[in-house]
């Protein structure tokens, strides 16, 4: 049996490994969220493309009724979590597809840690403040 520590040290030996510095000196970058719909709710990296962990094997396979063509560009695609681990596993996962990918090191944490820029999403259907409702 091989623990999840163990599944993530591997991939992340296979990987490409992108620091939040490189990211951030690297505007063509596709960031990609790969958390759930929940942690994406309390902010998310300005520009980046959610993809949950769930369906992000079915959206970048060109030959999947639900593949999404922003997975069809040029790149660089960088994968990110919360921590780390997900976008390893996930990258790793992508990359035995034949995709070239990287993911964010330390994740969504990490962006938060370096000051990276964070943008809320919009509540559908919420009443502004000062707006007669």
């Amino acid at each position: 049996m091989k623990t999840v520590e163990q599944l993530v040290s591997e991939a992340r030996a296979r990987i490409e490994e992108w620091d939040v510095a490189r990211l951030m000196a690297t505007p063509d970058a596709v960031v990609v969220d790969i958390r759930d719909v929940r942690e994406r709710a309390k902010g998310f990296i300005p520009g980046s493309v959610h993809a949950p962990r769930g369906m992000l094997e079915f959206w970048w396979d060109p030959t999947s009724s639900y593949h999404r063509e922003v997975f069809a560009g040029p790149g660089p695609f960088v994968l990110h979590c919360a921590m780390g681990w997900r976008s390893a596993l996930a990258a790793a996962t992508l990359q035995d597809m034949g995709f070239e990918v990287a993911h964010l090191v330390g994740g969504f944490e990490a962006w938060q840690a370096a000051d990276g820029d964070i943008e809320m999403p919009v509540l559908k259907g919420a009443i502004k403040s000062g707006t007669p409702g």
